[in-house]
């Protein structure tokens, strides 16, 4: 069974298709720069050399179809027909409390995205777009939807309430819900088969640190709590994102810098984090660069974002009375040596001992980065959340045919 993972944003497509029998990615790709007409769709196909073209792209459904029709390209495909894709799953990031797994596509499911379009405006209109996409240009074949809220609607009532009136939570479902569910997903069940040991008896907690960022603390193989919230601005310092602060400052700031609900949103959510405190980037790559050159903001910048994940890192291990292992990954998480460094470094009492020479060694793969009879593992486990939707996707189309 061939399997098409799509995760639409508001001007991209991103995708990838597997080979589920072999369990390998036939093609992936991108479509950047919906909407203009310098449209750009960058194709990596399988043992063959890449392919880019600039071409107008003014919506979705053409977005699919030029990725429909490079896969089945005589020179630079990977199939020979369309009708050799035998199901597509997407990506969503917000199920709210109506998604407690992935589910197969049905009008109720539909109408169900949308219903939450309030709770994540800037990326579950976008998912429908991919969604209808599909829909227009291969009409009949079964689509899955995987969020990334799931896999943290095992919280407990005292994890997910905000300490404010019930009412919001009862009319509105003001609530934290979590997300990157897919990658804390299935980092988990990797630690666990890496340390040998069965994910239900393990206490973990899994750092998803790229340009967004967020932890869990996974307790035998469920999410108990999770840094964002409900939406994924609260929680760690992240590259444009403030994470945590004073709920305070934001009428403070709209009073002070006569600033609309609008602009505030957008200089927590696009110009905070990392590129605030730094001036330089919201890259933790030329952020290092910087801190060995000398830059005293890049190192605050560097400092506060160790500091504040070690926080949540010490939290959760009193949340949960405890921790077997701490699993770094995503972009920062998995390449950056020197924050993983900075943050294990500081974990001593809780039992890490740091093996420096270990972090330094190799790159996309899984490894341990603490010492051997260190009481507390440290892990480095590259994500793969595309590969979780295209098995989640397979395993509801097989369900189905059974």
């Amino acid at each position: 069974m061939n399997i098409l993972v799509i995760n639409a944003g508001s001007s991209s497509v991103k995708y990838q298709l597997y080979d589920m029998e072999n369990a390998t990615v036939l093609a992936k790709g991108r479509v950047e720069r919906i909407g203009m007409d310098t449209a750009i769709l960058m194709h990596e196909p399988a043992g063959k050399p890449e392919f880019h073209k600039v071409d107008e792209i003014l919506e979705h459904t053409t977005a699919i179809r030029r990725v429909l029709d490079v896969l089945v390209h005589p020179e630079h495909g990977v199939l020979t027909a369309i009708s050799q894709i035998d199901a597509v799953g997407h990506r969503v990031v917000h199920g709210g409390e109506s998604f407690k797994s992935s589910v197969l596509v049905t009008d109720e499911v539909k109408k169900e995205i949308r219903r939450l379009f309030d709770l994540a405006p800037l990326h579950n209109p976008a998912h429908m777009l991919g969604i209808s996409a599909v829909d227009a240009n291969m009409p009949g074949v079964p689509q899955a939807v995987v969020f990334d809220t799931a896999f943290h609607q095992t919280m407990p009532a005292k994890a997910y309430l905000y300490p404010v009136p019930m009412a919001l939570y009862r009319k509105h479902k003001v609530r934290r819900y979590g997300f990157h569910g897919t990658s804390h997903k299935y980092v988990s069940e990797r630690a666990a088969a890496f340390l040998g040991r069965p994910l239900d008896q393990l206490k973990l907690i899994t750092c998803h640190i790229g340009n967004g960022a967020s932890c869990a603390a996974v307790w035998g193989g469920q999410s108990v709590d999770t840094s964002m919230g409900m939406t994924p601005l609260e929680g760690l310092m992240m590259g444009t994102r403030s994470g945590d602060l004073d709920p305070a400052i934001v009428p403070y700031v709209m009073g002070k810098e006569d600033l609309t609900i609008g602009e505030v949103s957008s200089m927590l959510n696009k110009h905070s984090g990392l590129q605030a405190i730094s001036g330089i980037s919201s890259d933790m790559r030329e952020i290092v660069e910087a801190v060995e050159a000398g830059d005293k903001n890049a190192t605050l910048a560097f400092e506060m974002y160790a500091y504040r994940l070690r926080k949540y890192i010490g939290a959760y291990a009193a949340a949960m009375n405890g921790v077997d292992a701490i699993v770094f990954t995503a972009g920062v998480g998995e390449n950056s040596a020197p924050l993983r460094k900075a943050v294990c470094e500081g974990l001593s009492f809780l039992g890490v001992d740091f093996d420096e020479e270990a972090n330094l060694l190799g790159r996309g793969i899984e490894k341990r980065i603490t010492k051997r009879g260190s009481k507390v593992e440290a892990l480095v486990i590259p994500t793969n959340e595309e590969w979780v939707i295209a098995q989640d996707t397979y395993s509801l189309v097989q369900s189905q045919s059974d």
